[in-house]
């Protein structure tokens, strides 16, 4: 947590979060064009921000995308903010709310933690229904090869469309798969309007992938999910569920319990 104070303590950092706050998931050049530094003074800054967590990098191709990240936030207020009346920690809290509200760019949610676990243990907990359960209150029925369909359950509510997919499962490395379906019984089961379903029901199918590097005693897990279409209804729903269900997720893996029982429909 030092470190992100550490990296949060200079306006030019605070600045470039502000810049990836408006436009997410840009590129150094696109970084230096809207800011008065050097592109080396820019390298510099993004990797503090890296090191704290406070930003996730990905490669598309040959460019290298910067995306907020919101979990050391989530940290803090976790820490601090839930504890005391808002009032006397504003600042933090106005920080909170503005990473977490902020758009993750027009198609794309990023996450990343760091758990102290294995490689291994984490893809189990990825893919064993008796751990989805526990910390998201999902299960999955399939055999995760690529190519194969997927049965998603949630409380009484099930989905079984031919385009859930498995996508990638490269074990203890990547996993990928194509989002559910919603449907009438999916508002009805989770108190949901009937109509916003109808229309998140007529977005492009997403997808999610799940990265996983070890790093020594701990592992480095970034949620991906993506291919929504500029404006998404879905992406507003899927940015407030994941935090909350990758908190739940490091904290079974750490401790061996859960967090309070997780609202599925949140980040369905």
């Amino acid at each position: 947590m030092d470190e992100v104070f550490k990296a949060l303590a200079d306006p030019s950092r605070r600045r470039l979060l502000d810049s990836l706050n408006v436009d997410n998931g840009q590129t150094l050049r696109e970084l230096c064009a809207g800011l008065a530094m050097a592109r080396q003074s820019v390298s510099k800054h993004l990797a503090v921000l890296e090191a704290a967590n406070l930003i996730s990098t990905r490669r598309d191709g040959r460019e290298k995308l910067h995306y907020l990240n919101a979990e050391p936030i989530n940290a803090i207020a976790d820490r601090w903010i839930n504890r005391y009346h808002r009032a006397r920690v504003h600042a933090l809290a106005d920080l909170k709310q503005a990473l977490e509200a902020s758009p993750m760019g027009d198609n794309a949610f990023v996450y990343t933690t760091y758990i102290k676990t294995t490689d291994k243990k984490l893809w189990q907990a990825l893919t064993d229904s008796a751990f989805t359960s526990r910390y998201w209150g999902t299960a999955f029925d399939t055999d995760w090869c690529p190519g194969s369909t997927m049965v998603w359950r949630q409380q009484d509510w099930s989905s079984d469309d031919p385009e859930q997919i498995v996508l990638e499962a490269d074990p203890y490395t990547r996993l990928a798969y194509t989002w559910h379906t919603f449907d009438p019984h999916f508002a009805a089961t989770f108190e949901m309007d009937p109509d916003e379903v109808a229309q998140w029901a007529r977005e492009p199918r997403s997808k999610v992938t799940f990265e996983i590097e070890p790093q020594g005693e701990i592992v480095k897990l970034t949620v991906v999910h993506d291919g929504f279409a500029p404006g998404s209804r879905v992406l507003e729903g899927i940015r407030g569920g994941w935090p909350s269900i990758v908190s739940n997720l490091k904290t079974l893996l750490e401790t061996g319990v859960t967090l309070p029982d997780p609202d599925p429909a949140i980040a369905s």
